[in-house]
């Protein structure tokens, strides 16, 4: 497929954003590179793109039916979404519906808490300053939005959670934490951005709790790629495996 990929405007750890022949619309390239730990650990294995773009198209898909606006406009082919162009707002919002990773080790949670409600986390996303965790009124002193943005922020971001925690339960899947992006598109609304992948989600079997995730990378452990893929496979219909010609 001709890809209507222009200049480069941004590289990030594992994607590149070009522009496109429309101002308002770039093109997502998510790459094979994966990172942890601020970036200090990477490696390049094939075909992490190619599943994470799947499984993004899938779940901000899922979003948009269930009513939440994104920056997703279509899968052109594997491995490059369409989306519309933002103004990224620098926070990473995390859910957490049950207790694991860093959380563990900055408060005395046990391992596999479920917390209900959920735990909102915002930090400030920044390498040089190590993406620190934030309270509102940091948030507010630093101009990084305003309250009512965070209230639409919280909102959207509870309403989120509960989407694609349904979803993926019913398709046997646990949905500890996820961190996602919002930006503001050419009106100033606030959009969910970024992606939707086992890059910055984590997903667990619900009846064994093996790691479908980066998790995997983090730890040192074999199998990365096989559980993206598997992750693919649970979430994709018959329809989108045949649009793709994807046999797993």
């Amino acid at each position: 497929m001709n890809l209507d990929k222009r200049n480069l405007l941004y590289r990030g750890k594992a994607k590149d954003v070009y522009a496109t022949s429309h101002p308002h619309q770039v093109l997502v390239k998510f790459r094979d590179d994966i990172t942890a730990g601020d970036g200090k650990k990477k490696e390049i294995m094939g075909l992490k793109g190619y599943y994470n773009s799947l499984i993004s198209a899938k779940l901000f898909q899922i979003l948009e039916d269930a009513g939440i606006k994104t920056q997703y406009l279509g899968l052109p082919e594997p491995g490059y979404i369409l989306s519309l162009k933002l103004d990224m707002i620098p926070l990473e919002v995390i859910t957490r519906n049950i207790a694991a990773g860093s959380l563990l080790r900055r408060f005395p949670f046990q391992e596999g808490q479920t917390f209900k409600p959920p735990i909102i986390q915002m930090d400030f996303k920044n390498d040089e300053y190590h993406d620190p965790m934030l309270n509102d009124d940091i948030i507010l002193a630093l101009e990084l939005a305003t309250r009512e943005d965070l209230e639409i922020i919280r909102e959207t971001t509870l309403k989120i959670n509960q989407v694609l925690k349904d979803f993926l339960e019913e398709r046997g899947l646990l949905f500890p934490d996820f961190k996602i992006e919002y930006g503001r598109d050419q009106d100033g609304n606030i959009v969910l951005g970024d992606e939707i992948s086992p890059d910055t989600c984590r997903f667990w079997d619900s009846e064994t709790c093996d790691i479908l995730d980066k998790d995997l990378f983090r730890k040192g452990e074999s199998g990365v790629i096989e559980a993206y893929q598997k992750v693919a496979n649970i979430i994709l219909d018959e329809k989108d495996k045949k649009k793709w010609n994807l046999d797993f």
